[in-house]
């Protein structure tokens, strides 16, 4: 079995991975199993090089507060900042400790040095300013698409001051309470001022839209994408915030779909600017349903990939990513009638695996069970959603 199997596991290269496409997509997805593992984000550094060079890739994205993501697109692209201030303002859910993602913005921000502005590489998060527990005040978004607006069109066509959206936010520690998660009453997402600012927030949004052939004529298209980015994530959070507030059944449910719909609204817009890999955990960048227990519920709701995916179609690829070993979660070698267990009997330590060959190699295997919560083991019945799979033989301790 193990010399069938390395007929359809080859290096893991953008040549290889372009070998399985029936095309260039517009946007490339790279999942990971698991967070905090940097020998995944080495993977992706090193493809996302390779398709920079062969494939005029020009922008990546990850799973990280959009609007920290600003911060790193500066400093890659015009040396804003110091890089010790942009790993560490620049990402969310702790990523700027990451010395891979540190090699990264470090190696980006090398290549453009000295290159015109067409040629530059860009880096995005594509996640809201949101945490598992906690999501942000929608402050900085929504002041800033205020902001933007007030400098480029009359005063009587706002909505609004800049005062009266101070007002209404209050203190910013209201809309980020840990235990608005699980107290539906502690949120603020059903205020009067809050119900206020969504009616602000959606004229803003629109005027945005209207006015869009002079914005667009007196702004520089930087300032333009980041408008409608403000726009995008204001809106966004206080939708978000407004079922925190909920008390029914489907609130959990609903807050993963909200998030997930966000990130792809994101990504829909990165693709604008050209080709795009994107990397985030494969329950965000699948096609099928994702799930997760949580509050003691399964839930379940269409991921980030599956949107875009039904919007893009072939314009959208999917490479799901498998581990043989995390020891230092006592995740040990994959059982051998598993996916994983056929991959890590193979001599190299990484792969990207033709799926349909695989599948037709191996038939019916049984999944695997992940002893730890944080590590998604592959679900075999899924394969055939996929593009392609990266296995990676074992995880050393970041």
């Amino acid at each position: 079995m193990t010399a069938a199997v390395t007929t359809a596991a080859h290096a893991v290269d953008a040549t290889t991975v372009m070998g399985l496409l029936p095309t260039r997509p517009r946007l490339l997805a790279l999942g990971e199993p698991t967070h905090g593992e940097d020998v995944l984000l080495d993977v992706r550094n090193d493809l996302f090089r390779q398709l920079v060079d062969q494939e005029g890739y020009r922008t990546i994205a990850i799973e990280s507060d959009c609007m920290m993501g600003l911060v790193v697109d500066d400093y890659v692209t015009s040396g804003a900042g110091t890089l010790d201030e942009v790993m560490a303002r620049g990402f969310s859910h702790g990523w700027g400790a990451s010395a891979a993602n540190r090699e990264l913005v470090r190696w980006m921000r090398a290549y453009n040095d000295g290159r015109p502005v067409s040629e530059r590489l860009r880096f995005a998060g594509f996640d809201g300013p949101l945490e598992t527990t906690e999501a942000a005040s929608p402050r900085q978004s929504l002041t800033a698409l205020h902001d933007y607006l007030a400098a480029r069109v009359d005063t009587d066509l706002l909505p609004c001051t800049a005062q009266t959206l101070d007002r209404l936010l209050g203190a910013d520690d209201r809309w980020t309470d840990h235990a608005a998660m699980w107290e539906p009453s502690r949120s603020v997402g059903r205020t009067p001022e809050a119900r206020e600012l969504r009616l602000l927030a959606d004229d803003l949004v629109t005027l945005l839209d209207t006015q869009t052939p002079h914005l667009v004529a007196a702004s520089s298209p930087e300032d333009w994408d980041r408008a409608r980015l403000y726009g995008r994530t204001a809106v966004g959070l206080l939708r978000y915030h407004f079922w925190m507030a909920d008390t029914s059944q489907s609130r959990l449910v609903r807050l993963c779909a909200l998030r997930d719909s966000m990130m792809a609204a994101n990504l829909l817009a990165l693709v604008q600017r050209g080709p795009t890999l994107v990397h985030a955990h494969n329950a965000h960048l699948q096609r099928n349903r994702s799930s997760m227990r949580m509050g003691g519920q399964l839930l379940e709701w269409w991921s980030a990939g599956a949107i875009v995916d039904a919007r893009l179609g072939a314009g959208y690829a999917f490479l799901a990513t498998a581990l043989g070993t995390i020891r230092h979660h006592d995740v040990q070698t994959p059982p051998p009638d598993t996916v994983e267990g056929l991959l890590y009997a193979l001599p190299r330590d990484r792969y990207v695996v033709d799926v349909r060959r695989l599948a037709a190699i191996v038939g019916d295997v049984t999944p695997r069970v992940s002893p730890w919560f944080g590590y998604a083991p592959l679900d075999p019945a899924h394969l055939a959603d996929t593009d392609g799979l990266v296995f990676v033989k074992d995880c050393p301790p970041s």
